[in-house]
This record gives C-alpha cells, sequence and structure tokens, in this order.
C-alpha cells in the first residue's frame, strides 16, 4: 500500500472541508463516505489504494453531531502518517481483520439519514455500507465535491501549469523520437521516459497514432512502423508530483504528408480549436465552447468526422468536470481548467487533434501549453 502525500498546506485542507461539509448539508446529505482516490487525496492531502480492505474519510454535514473520521485498517495506518489529521481535526479509527469496518462508519455517524459515497469507490463496500446502514439513502459524492473541485484555486492553477510547461517540453523534443522505420510503441515508450525526465511521476498515458491510426481518437499505441509522409497524433500527459496532470495534443507530419487533403483540413481544425479559446471565459456555457469549435467543423464539411466533444475538465483526474459538450449548460466561472481538443478523424486515412488546457479567468481563457498549433512537420 502507499500513500501519495500531497504539497498543499493545512490552512488550504481545513478551506475545502468546510466547504465540502457545507455543500453536503446543502444537498441534503448527512455525511460524505470518501474512499480512496482523488476525492480523498483533495480533502486529506493524500489518495493511497482503494481494495478489499476499507479506507474511508468520514466526512459529516455542517451541524452534524458526529465527527470526522479516517477509517483505515490498522495494518496500513502508518502510510498515512504524514497526513496532518489532528491539525484537522480528524479523529482516526483503525481496525484489524475480523472487524467490521462498515459497521464502525455506521457507529461513528450514528443513525444518518443518507450519505454519500464517492463516485469510484468499488461496489464491495459501496453494498456493504448499504447493509451496514439499511435506513440511510445512498447517493453519489461526486455531485456534492465536483462543485468544490471544478473551481481552482492559486495553488492548483499553479500545479496545472507547472504540468503544462513540462508536458511542453516534451512535445519540443519529438523530433528525438518520431521518424520513418520505428514503430508507434517504440517511440511511445521513449515519450513515456521522456515524461517522467521532464517532471512528471509517471507517464499516464502515451498515444501514437501514425497514419490510419491517427484516424482512432485512443488508438494508443501499436507494432506499426511509421512511415514517410504519416499524418502522427501525439497525446500525452500525466501527473507532477503536487498531484495535478498535464495532458496537451500535438499533431505532426513525418516529412511532406502523403495525402493531399492534410494541409487545408488542418487549417479547419486549427481556425476550430481557436474559435473554442476565443469563446471560453466566465458567463459562457459549456456547450457554447463545444458549439464554436463544432461549427467551424461542420462548415468546412467535417462535422461527421468530429466524433467527440471538445473538452473535459482537468486537475487530481485527467478527466474531470466540467464537461465541453453539447447539453452541457453549465455556465464557466473564473478557475475552471479544461481541455480544448477537437478533432477531425478519416477512417482509414488520417486523423489530427490539437489539445491545449486552459483556464478561465476574468478576461476570457488563458493556455496552459504553448507549443505551436501548427501542423509540426518533421526530418524524414
Amino acid at each position: 500500500m502507499s500513500v501519495s502525500a500531497a504539497q498543499i498546506d493545512v490552512e488550504s485542507l481545513h478551506d475545502r472541508f468546510r466547504r465540502a461539509a457545507e455543500a453536503a448539508a446543502a444537498a441534503g446529505v448527512d455525511a460524505l463516505l470518501v474512499s480512496p482516490g482523488s476525492d480523498l487525496r483533495y480533502l486529506l492531502g493524500a489518495d493511497g489504494e482503494s481494495h478489499e480492505r476499507l479506507t474511508c474519510l468520514v466526512l459529516p454535514a455542517a451541524g452534524s453531531a458526529a465527527e470526522p473520521a479516517l477509517v483505515v485498517p490498522k495494518l496500513e495506518y502508518p502510510g498515512y502518517a504524514g497526513v496532518p489529521t489532528d491539525d484537522l481535526g480528524v479523529h482516526v479509527a483503525t481496525w484489524v481483520d475480523g472487524e467490521n469496518p462498515h459497521r464502525l462508519v455506521a457507529d461513528l455517524l450514528k443513525g444518518p439519514k443518507s450519505v454519500a459515497v464517492s463516485d469510484m469507490m468499488p461496489a464491495l463496500h459501496t453494498l456493504a455500507f448499504r447493509d451496514a446502514l439499511p435506513d440511510a439513502r445512498q447517493s453519489l459524492a461526486g455531485p456534492v465535491l465536483r462543485e468544490l473541485r471544478m473551481r481552482k484555486d492559486a495553488g492548483e492553477i499553479a500545479a496545472l501549469r507547472k504540468a503544462g510547461a513540462a508536458i511542453d517540453r516534451v512535445h519540443a523534443r519529438m523530433t528525438e523520437w518520431l521518424r520513418p522505420g520505428r514503430t508507434e510503441a517504440e517511440v511511445g515508450a521513449d515519450i513515456a521516459a521522456a515524461i517522467v525526465e521532464e517532471g512528471h511521476t509517471t507517464a499516464d498515458f502515451v498515444i501514437v497514432g501514425s497514419g490510419p491510426n491517427g484516424a482512432s481518437p485512443h488508438h494508443g499505441v501499436s507494432d506499426r512502423v511509421i512511415e514517410k509522409g504519416d499524418v502522427v497524433v501525439v497525446d500525452i500527459g500525466g501527473p507532477v508530483p503536487e498531484g495535478y496532470n498535464s495532458d496537451s495534443t500535438r499533431t505532426y507530419a513525418v516529412g511532406v504528408p502523403g495525402f493531399d487533403d492534410v494541409i487545408d483540413t488542418y487549417a479547419v481544425l486549427q481556425a476550430a480549436q481557436q474559435a473554442a479559446v476565443d469563446a471560453a471565459g466566465p458567463g459562457v456555457t459549456a456547450e457554447a465552447v463545444d458549439a464554436a469549435a463544432r461549427d467551424v467543423i461542420a462548415d468546412a464539411g467535417f462535422g461527421e468526422y468530429f466524433v467527440h466533444r471538445t473538452g473535459h475538465g482537468i486537475g487530481l483526474d485527467v478527466h474531470e468536470d466540467p464537461y465541453i459538450v453539447s447539453g452541457n449548460d453549465l455556465v464557466l466561472e473564473v478557475g475552471m481548467a479544461f481541455s480544448i481538443e477537437p478533432g477531425i478523424y478519416l477512417p482509414g486515412r488520417w486523423g489530427a487533434r490539437i489539445e491545449d488546457i486552459v483556464v478561465v479567468t476574468e478576461e476570457g481563457a488563458v493556455r496552459l501549453n504553448t507549443r505551436p498549433h501548427e501542423l509540426a512537420v518533421l526530418p524524414s
């Protein structure tokens, strides 16, 4: 078991605890039950791992007589030694094999009418809580916590900016690896190593989609040998030590593109990405930003080849709220961070995507990625 401690001050964690408890009360939830993962890291400064032994932060709603508690297996408690539980007023309740930790949580809460569990809590714990709290309505904690996590503070934005700069440095080195005769998998391995070299704790994902594979947005890597004239989509990212993630896509051509329509089509994509960035800002809906990109692509006749949303929120998770997608009437606010990544994918031929992370400011949206957006033509 490993626990990753976040680099965050206790005062900020106190504020998050307070706002989460108030949000729970406003939502009519008596307590949040937070299992290991990004929600736990947001609230406690550490994430840990979720498995068959229950670890759970019990966070009662504001006004509750119950007190916050961290329920953790005794054998794993040493991994949480660096967590400022005393400073946060969190009681640590350990348990050993043979005891019922879900019943322990129930006893701590003293008969709640409703609880909200982490969205990614394993079913074996979710169902066990139903047995331990048979009179409590169970819902998801995501709708409560996302209201806090969507609005990044200055420290979170600084961490996202650090992540963006780190992944930009990897894209700047692409000529070291991307060339004819190498497989996508070989290039991907080099990129993954560079992601760590440039300041990430790990490479969370590496997509190297060459030629027709570039028309599959979530391709990954394969043993396909990169050829002269290929258009190659490279989508990469991972977390920095603070826990916040990078995610950036650039599209490359290995020498002169092998299809005559690449330059003109890519120009449409570039215009669409710029239109979405220009549209983003406080008071604008998420779906309006999606439409800004989608309309440019559709007007040029490529609407059916843009097969995903324009963007997703980013922070402690690579994909989180807000989602920049048709039908999402969420009004954007200062501090929200998300990707803007339209793509055009021509099945069996080639594909392209341009992705930046942006943060909403009073003036609009600021890019956290600064690599050029033009089609990068590499030596062949």
